[in-house]
């Protein structure tokens, strides 16, 4: 038993740092600490190279983009922290929401055929929608929009079946912790709103 034990972390030990970091990174964002956005960016890279590993290439992609919006969620928040005394909740107009669901597909789109007609990529289409809806949902979480969580639940569950799927079976698992936190950040979100309102 230990010997299947120590060939499966030796084997999976960059997964597994990467997973960890990344499940510490979202706990943080779910109780709104300015801590996390320094730990997205190291998990953002850590996940950069293990996509890249197994030819998910938007996936790969969108890390990098994530540690450019962790820069400005980093910024935004503190900028608020330092006016407000808190990070705050905002619940964004429709007009806001639909605008960026319709940037997000059209990225999806455009990355998708890119990804399909000139690379090798695994799952280009798939891989790129949700590349794109990850987009909306981490500029969503540094607007302090609540909606983020929403987004995020959905996602991570397509998440959990695309990485079965490849084989990134602690990854998977590491996005049904996400949907768990995600629900959890959505009550903490809820309640702080709540208190921002009285």
């Amino acid at each position: 038993m230990i010997p299947l034990v120590t060939g499966w972390l030796s084997e999976h030990w960059f997964e597994l740092l990467a997973a960890a970091v990344s499940a510490v990174d979202v706990w943080l964002a779910t109780r709104r600490s300015m801590i996390s956005w320094p730990v997205t960016i190291l998990a953002s890279l850590l996940y950069a190279e293990q996509f890249r590993e197994s030819r998910l290439y938007s996936d790969m992609l969108l890390q990098g983009i994530f540690v450019l919006f962790a820069i400005y969620g980093w910024w935004h928040w503190w900028r608020g922290l330092k006016a407000e005394g808190a990070v705050r909740v905002v619940v964004p107009g429709w007009s806001s929401l639909l605008r960026d669901v319709a940037l997000g597909a059209v990225a999806s789109v455009l990355l998708g055929y890119w990804m399909r007609h000139f690379t090798d990529a695994s799952l280009p289409w798939l891989d790129a929608a949700l590349t794109g809806a990850s987009l909306v949902g981490t500029w969503w979480g540094a607007r302090k929009y609540i909606a983020n969580w929403w987004l995020w639940i959905v996602v991570d569950v397509i998440y959990i079946g695309e990485y079965v799927f490849k084989g990134l079976n602690l990854t998977a698992g590491l996005y049904g912790l996400f949907v768990v936190l995600a629900a959890l950040g959505l009550r903490d979100w809820r309640r702080a709103l709540a208190g921002q309102r009285a």
